[in-house]
């Protein structure tokens, strides 16, 4: 089994063995990873970055796991799924995890197998890409299963590549995605020439805009890239700089 799309690990683990077999296992299978030795430093890298998943050991030093995955969710407001590696295994333990906001649980002694498949169950949960999910944004659908766009009823015929481009921009319209999220998630380590990304984007703009009577791919100035409806609010910081391409 292969990763259909690169994804962003941060393991928080103190114990380096343990994080580094960890950390090479998944890279073997296709992650990109990052690290943290303790609870506070996962916590800032956590909130600084943008993850498709947290591994978070439950014994830390400095926060323990589950005063890391707390602060996430209640102060900076971080909906990353995470994954919680723990020797806890009782139902309690498990119970206020949940609670906590802890998406699933993997107790230790484990194995790496089970480990990569909770992780891409999370990322795939997070990511919208569900057997029943069929995208939708103003009259534009998308079903990743069969790989089927239609716009007001018309079938539109797209690239691999562009497929997963709108794949991403559909799933998490409305809001702006960086040039960066998208390059990675698309290609990993292994970038084209720069142009690419803005070929396919002129190319995807032109199936699923052209002739229709709004465009809903829209460049966002020194931000990254949006599919919307004109009329749907801006996130955040990007309100002042949508303009379209």
């Amino acid at each position: 089994m292969s990763v259909a799309t690169t994804a962003l690990v941060l393991i928080v683990e103190d114990d380096r063995m343990i994080a580094e077999s960890t950390g090479n296992y998944l890279e073997s299978r296709g992650f990109e990873v990052d690290y943290a030795a303790d609870g506070s430093e996962g916590l800032r890298l956590a909130s600084e970055n943008r993850y498709d998943a947290i591994l978070m050991d439950g014994n830390l030093p400095r926060l323990d796991g589950l005063q890391v995955v707390r602060s996430l969710r209640t102060d900076a407001r971080v909906s990353t799924p995470i994954l919680m590696v723990t020797g806890r295994n009782t139902l309690e333990d498990k119970l206020e995890g949940l609670e906590t906001g802890v998406d699933d649980y993997l107790t230790k002694p484990f194995a790496a197998q089970e480990l990569e498949a909770r992780l891409r169950a999370i990322i795939r949960r997070n990511r919208k890409e569900v057997a029943s999910q069929v995208l939708h944004v103003a009259d534009l659908s998308y079903d990743p299963m069969s790989m089927i766009v239609t716009r007001a009823g018309r079938r539109i015929d797209l690239s691999p590549v562009a497929s997963k481009l709108l794949n991403i921009l559909m799933r998490e319209s409305p809001r702006v995605v960086s040039r960066k999220e998208i390059e990675r998630e698309l290609w990993g380590d292994d970038l084209p020439d720069s142009d690419s990304l803005r070929s396919h984007l002129y190319n995807l703009r032109k199936h699923i805009d052209k002739g229709f009577d709004r465009p809903l791919l829209h460049t966002v100035q020194s931000a990254g890239y949006r599919l919307a409806d004109i009329d749907a609010p801006l996130s955040g910081a990007h309100q002042s700089a949508a303009v379209e391409a």
